[in-house]
């Protein structure tokens, strides 16, 4: 097979989540620790760090990666889902694995797979972890999928785990409560691995208390060690760059420090990478505030991450962001309130299995829609999705793709205005110019 007839085959025979949701994920650690003994345990043969939680894992991913880069190392990045190309998941030093790598690789294991019979995840994980051993990364940034306890991931044991946020999400299949979600996140807490913790949040905090206990594992919540300021003068549509100020315990500690990426809640993810990169120092590893500074404001030419409150063009402002949950897109709207702007105009896409009603109610009622519909089994029809809108008081035009949602945006706002595009990864996916 080619490159091309290989990931025909990968998306063909194996259930892939990212394509037609819950069906495509299987619990359980058994398959992923199967394909792992075949490969000569693969996991155990490089150094990682490992980042689970609702939202900003990626980010937090991309941003530990970024820094260790620029420190230096030879760094493995495996994130998920990928955007625009397959390859995209699996990254050494920022560039994405060669379809050349995995062309050879599921021709090699193409048998164990018809008697493992694992998920698209599962086989995606052995490929990164047998990539990651084979290219003798210095170590490894693993992001989980989806939870973490059960997640394919979770076979590693890693110098650190991180755990970035907890918010509604997935909850079919982590649990209809924070608490009960964070049980499953907090899954990847290993006996005596550090474990860390972005954001304090009231509801979850003896969870993670209750399981690095149980595990001996020491855990730390980095925002009471870190506090994010941001000057006032920071404004995101302007700048290719953030600043913020960074205290620790109360006292001066990074000023100006530059962020590569803009999204306004990146401030909630910074504290978890700063503590991680304390910990991998007490662990050995060599890392200059020079290397930490240009690492966090060069992430997206370092990693090649994108998707993350991304200024696609300026006349009209126009940004992509993958949030799709609660949480996430309060915050996305909160900061896309406070640009400029004389209108603002939202090309929205969803997924058709999750209530979207309480993320609806977080959208602007006064700005023009443009309801699309990404080209994936699980996107909710554009129609469905413009009526479920209206019934919020969110009014606007359904069209049957992203692009002609994006140019139909583009055509109808002035130089003033701006254009949102979002709702789901796999909208934002789908943007030309991303």
């Amino acid at each position: 097979m080619n490159y091309t007839e290989t990931l025909a085959y990968l998306y063909q025979q194996l259930p892939m989540y990212q394509r037609v949701g819950a069906a495509g994920f299987k619990k359980g650690l058994g398959n992923t620790e199967a394909l792992a003994a075949a490969m000569s345990n693969p996991e155990r043969k490089f150094r990682a760090v490992h980042v689970a939680g609702t939202n900003g894992k990626g980010s937090s991913s991309n941003m530990l990666a970024a820094v260790l880069q620029a420190a230096g190392y030879r760094v493995g990045l495996y994130t998920s889902p990928h955007l625009r190309e397959f390859t995209e998941r699996i990254r050494l030093n920022g560039q994405e694995l060669t379809p050349d790598y995995l062309v050879q690789w599921v021709a090699k294991w193409q048998p164990l797979f018809e008697e493992i019979q694992p998920s698209f995840f599962e086989m995606c994980v052995a490929l990164a972890y047998s990539y990651f051993a084979e290219e003798q990364v210095d170590i490894a940034v693993v992001e989980v999928g989806l939870g973490g306890r059960l997640d394919s991931t979770n076979i590693i044991t890693p110098l650190v785990s991180l755990i970035t946020n907890i918010s509604y999400d997935h909850q079919a299949m982590l649990g209809d409560t924070l608490p009960l979600i964070a049980a499953e996140k907090a899954g990847i807490i290993k006996p005596g691995v550090p474990a860390i913790i972005s954001q304090t949040q009231p509801e979850v905090v003896e969870v993670f208390e209750q399981k690095a206990q149980a595990e001996n594992a020491p855990l730390l919540f980095a925002d009471q060690q870190y506090q994010v300021l941001q000057p006032v003068e920071t404004v995101a549509s302007e700048a290719a760059t953030q600043l913020v100020d960074v205290q620790r315990h109360g006292a001066p500690y990074l000023a100006q420090l530059e962020l590569g990426l803009l999204g306004d809640y990146q401030r909630l993810n910074l504290p978890g990478v700063l503590a991680t990169i304390d910990e991998l120092r007490q662990q050995g590893f060599t890392i200059s505030e020079d290397a930490l500074r240009t690492g966090l404001r060069e992430v997206s030419r370092l990693t090649g991450f994108a998707g993350r409150w991304t200024i696609i063009s300026r006349q009209p402002l126009t940004i992509c962001d993958t949030a799709h949950n609660e949480a996430g897109l309060r915050l996305t709207m909160h900061q896309l309130a406070q640009l400029p702007h004389q209108q603002l105009h939202l090309v929205l896409g969803v997924v058709n299995d999750k209530d979207v009603t309480p993320v609806l109610r977080l959208l602007p009622p006064e700005a023009t829609y443009y309801f699309c519909q990404a080209s994936i089994p699980r996107a909710l029809p554009a129609e469905a999705l413009a009526v479920q809108a209206a019934e919020v008081g969110l009014h606007g035009a359904a069209y049957p793709t992203v692009a002609e949602a994006v140019q139909a945006a583009r055509a109808a706002a002035t130089a003033e205005d701006v254009v949102y595009i979002g709702g789901s990864t796999f909208v934002v996916a789908e943007v030309d110019e991303l």
